[in-house]
């Protein structure tokens, strides 16, 4: 097996690798980020408002099983760079097979589960009568394909592990710009409505599937035969552990989606969850950058901590924070001084009836002063997410569960099981950056302490 690309992980410019790893990491969730804005632009614009309180009820059920293989695809990966750091290819190989049969295996089994108890999950999602039945359109034919999608997730991350970003950024694009061009001619050209929405989405993941099988059997450096798809207890056990991590991330945030539709629906109505719906793409659309210097910070961490090159873990801390600070604070800036160019994207008077244009009024009154608040503290987050993808790197897996939980399971939900209580709707969006505020405060006091006793230690030693 060669080592041509994972091997510069340990010797190259920590800036440089980090540049090489995050911006094509950085531009595939860019293109990813707004494939997902342009699919609830055009459902907004061209089928109505509450098909976006459609997608954003369905989105958290199908991404939860998706996640198992961006679960097993992190979590793996950090076992499968710190095999390639200290030179175990052939660990190397087994962790890689057993990623293969665990995400099959278990994405299969729960996309099973989730279409037999359809009706069940949408209700408890927070759907209501305005907007079920384009929620079930919707979530039926996205099922369909959600273990493509599963083994996407966990192929993009390998991937990245060996050294080839550049690969993974395509994995994110080749579908994005598939579902934007079936998306318009599904729902505009052919008015299909939600089906075609959800028809559009299903192809996408079959786009990234082919590109994803294409490039393991073609540009791989890993090579798996048969005998490494047989789950062996040992390895099972160290990706699940890792892997943990980010599914109780996913289904805490799923937990978080059911409370958030609820609580918005109990102190609002339906077009208060669309408000989410689109704050929610924001999100992830804003912080792309942030996101990616995350991304490219795990497989240089992993590396150089499997082959025992601690100051260059150090380093790659360091550069890490500095960058995705400096990025963070822009989006802030951003964000503070135009949010309403961003929410007008997603609203269109043209062609619309009456209820049509009353409804996007009311969105272009709420959201706007919503997306201010939920992006109030971005400028402190990254402390947070290198802070988790730190201890997930290095294969600690209790803390980086516990600092990955902090944001929205110890602080968020809470906050919003109280705070609309006393705030109405209000209370909802000001949460988001008091749990940012407090979850940086707890993840950065952890990471201090293990930058300065435990890998300092490992330094001098």
């Amino acid at each position: 097996m060669s080592k041509k690309n994972s091997t510069a992980l340990g010797t190259e410019p920590i800036s440089k690798l980090l540049i090489k790893q995050a911006v094509p990491a950085s531009i595939g969730i860019l293109v990813m980020s707004l494939n997902m804005i342009v699919d609830t632009i055009f459902v907004g614009r061209w089928i109505g408002p509450l098909a976006i309180s459609a997608i954003t009820v369905v989105i958290p059920i199908t991404f939860f099983i998706a996640a198992i293989g961006l679960a097993v695809g992190i979590g793996g990966s950090s076992v499968l760079s710190r095999a390639l750091g200290s030179g175990d290819d052939d660990k190397a190989l087994r962790v890689f097979g057993n990623q293969i049969t665990l995400t099959f295996l278990i994405s299969g089994l729960l996309a099973a589960s989730g279409l037999i108890f359809q009706d069940t999950l949408i209700e408890f999602f927070g759907a209501d009568d305005s907007f079920k039945d384009m929620a079930l359109t919707y979530y039926r034919i996205v099922l369909y394909g959600i273990v493509m999608l599963a083994m996407c997730m966990m192929g993009n991350n390998v991937i990245r592990a060996e050294g080839k970003p550049k690969f993974a950024m395509y994995a994110m694009i080749l579908p994005a710009i598939g579902n934007i061009g079936m998306d318009y001619l599904l729902i505009n050209v052919l008015d299909y409505g939600m089906e075609g929405a959800a028809w559009a989405t299903f192809i996408s993941y079959a786009i990234c599937f082919a590109f994803i099988v294409w490039f393991f059997i073609f540009k791989s450096e890993l090579r798996v035969v048969a005998e490494c798809l047989k789950l062996k207890r040992k390895i099972v056990s160290e990706i699940s552990g890792l892997s943990a991590v980010t599914l109780a991330r996913q289904g805490v945030i799923s937990i978080l989606t059911i409370l958030l539709n609820n609580v918005l629906i109990s102190y609002g109505d339906a077009l208060d969850v669309a408000t989410y719906g689109i704050i929610s793409r924001m999100l992830m659309f804003a912080l792309f950058p942030v996101i990616g210097v995350t991304q490219g910070f795990m497989p240089i961490a992993s590396y150089n901590y499997g082959a025992d090159k601690y100051d260059r873990v150090r380093e790659t801390i360091n550069i890490s924070i500095l960058y995705a600070g400096g990025l963070a604070l822009a989006i802030f800036i951003i964000i503070m001084a135009v949010p309403d160019f961003f929410v007008s994207w997603f609203i269109s008077n043209s062609n619309a009836d009456a209820q049509g244009l009353a409804d996007n009024k009311v969105l272009i009154e709420r959201t706007p002063n919503a997306l201010r608040w939920v992006f109030a503290a971005t400028p402190v987050i990254v402390i947070q997410l290198i802070g988790a993808a730190y201890f997930q790197a290095i294969g600690k897996a209790v803390p980086a569960l516990l600092l990955s939980l902090t944001k929205q399971g110890f602080f968020l939900i809470p906050l919003i099981l109280i705070l609309p209580r006393f705030l109405g709707v209000w209370g909802v969006w000001i949460s988001f950056p008091i749990a940012d505020v407090l979850s940086t405060v707890v993840t950065g006091y952890y990471l201090n302490r293990e930058v300065k006793t435990n890998l300092a230690v490992q330094e001098e030693g």
